[in-house]
């Protein structure tokens, strides 16, 4: 049995780019095929054995309430009428979402500063005495083998790891949009180079996203003091400190990362979401191929 139990799944921020949707529900609360973009990363950490799982909404908008109904709201009067209907298959969905393992919600602390690492702060509380957990960015969805699960079994393989950050293979056409990994001598995390402006100042073609292992160590880095770029509190400023002092193992994704972070990608991710993954992909595949 793994002993990394507890997940941290962040979706605290005003996703700008998808108004006027989401100044109603969450952005990760708009769906992938049937199913919203939360609830696949809740799934991917099922899969991998996490028993306890946090999210950290928005504060100050109605996102924690909004995640508290959909993971935790009986749906009893829709259970009744389905039954009265004799369509009582279709409430096997729901029962399976009431079913996750506890699911524990709470609003990001508004007192942070701006920033990715703001979320995993809110957090600490309920990490802070593990061995080790698993942080998830909304934003990314695998699809295939879920990250979480690689990311626990190259833990379990490297005694001492400080941290595990997932890794994928990018083309040289997109180097510039993210975060690229440096690599020591060993084959461990050096440092990130954060969108590098050419080609030839990235440092390889392993692009980092939104997928950690972290020991509670990284809270000795990751304080709201320690700012970096544009006053933000940021992971990877955390993570990189945490390889300056031991190894922070590079995952390879076994799956397909794709960021659902702006409109455009997140079409894209679910187009290739319902081709590959629902048992309607080949009438959208016809669809698509007739409009050629």
């Amino acid at each position: 049995m793994s002993a990394i139990k507890k997940a941290i799944i962040t979706d605290a921020g005003f996703a700008s780019r998808y108004l006027p949707i989401t100044k109603t529900i969450p952005k990760a609360m708009i769906p992938i095929g049937a199913k919203p973009v939360m609830q696949l990363c809740v799934e991917e950490c099922v899969e991998a054995g996490i028993e306890e799982i946090i999210i950290v909404a928005t504060p100050n908008t109605k996102s924690k309430e909004i995640y508290d109904d959909y993971f935790h709201n009986r749906a009893n009067n829709v259970k009744i009428l389905l039954d009265k209907q004799g369509k009582s298959g279709r409430f096997e969905a729901v029962e399976k979402v009431l079913n996750f393992p506890k699911i524990t919600v709470i609003e990001q602390d508004a007192n942070l500063p701006y920033g990715n690492g703001s979320p995993i702060v809110s957090a600490k509380q309920y990490v802070e005495n593990e061995e080790a957990f698993v942080v998830l960015y909304s934003d990314d969805l695998i699809l295939g083998e879920g990250d979480v699960k690689t990311l626990i079994e190259d833990y379990e393989k490297a005694p001492g790891a400080k941290a595990v950050i997932a890794a994928q293979e990018m083309p040289e056409e997109v180097w510039h949009k993210y975060g690229m990994v440096a690599l020591k001598a060993n084959g461990t995390l050096s440092h990130i180079v954060e969108k590098p402006k050419t080609p030839d100042l990235a440092p390889s073609n392993l692009t980092s996203y939104g997928r950690y292992l972290l020991t509670p160590e990284v809270f000795e880095y990751l304080v709201p003091s320690n700012t970096g770029l544009d006053g933000e509190l940021w992971t990877v400023d955390a993570i990189t400190k945490l390889a300056e002092h031991g190894d922070v193992v590079v995952a390879k994704s076994k799956g397909k990362w794709i960021t659902t972070g702006d409109p455009k990608n997140y079409f894209l991710a679910h187009l290739e979401y319902v081709l590959n993954y629902s048992d309607y992909g080949d009438d959208v595949r016809k669809i698509v191929e007739a409009s050629k």
